[in-house]
């Protein structure tokens, strides 16, 4: 069985719960959801869709990045939005981080995210 190392990235926001930020099993680092948290304040960014997920992604890229991997490592991912008509919105910003072989990916309308938060996205990527 793979040996799991939790991750903990010195750049990111501290957890909102009972979790870490990424698990590495074997070849696979399964990040958990990340919400629009600025690291610097703790806070929600404000902002609309586009801005939230720019965060969001920003917080992505800190946990690869401290596992010295890009999106280009991500295999999959899931979006979480509380409102599906933001789709085409958060997807323009998503395009702009996955630029090549993108990860199969699941969006999912949901009632509500933590902090108030419009989008969430977890990914899963290989190293």
């Amino acid at each position: 069985m793979a040996k799991k190392t939790i991750i903990k990235p010195a750049r990111s926001a501290p957890a909102v719960g009972p979790y870490n930020h990424a698990v590495r099993a074997g070849d696979l680092l399964f990040c958990a959801g990340q919400i629009p948290i600025d690291p610097a304040t703790g806070g929600l960014v404000p902002g609309d869709i586009k801005a939230q997920t720019e965060r969001v992604l920003a917080n992505v890229k800190a946990i690869l990045e401290d596992q010295k991997l890009t999106f280009a490592n991500v295999v999959k991912s899931t979006v979480f939005l509380t409102n599906l008509a933001d789709f085409a919105a958060m997807n323009e910003v998503y395009a702009k981080h996955f630029t090549t072989d993108f990860p199969a990916r699941s969006t999912i309308q949901v009632a509500a995210l933590p902090k108030g938060a419009s989008v969430e996205i977890e990914v899963i990527a290989h190293y």
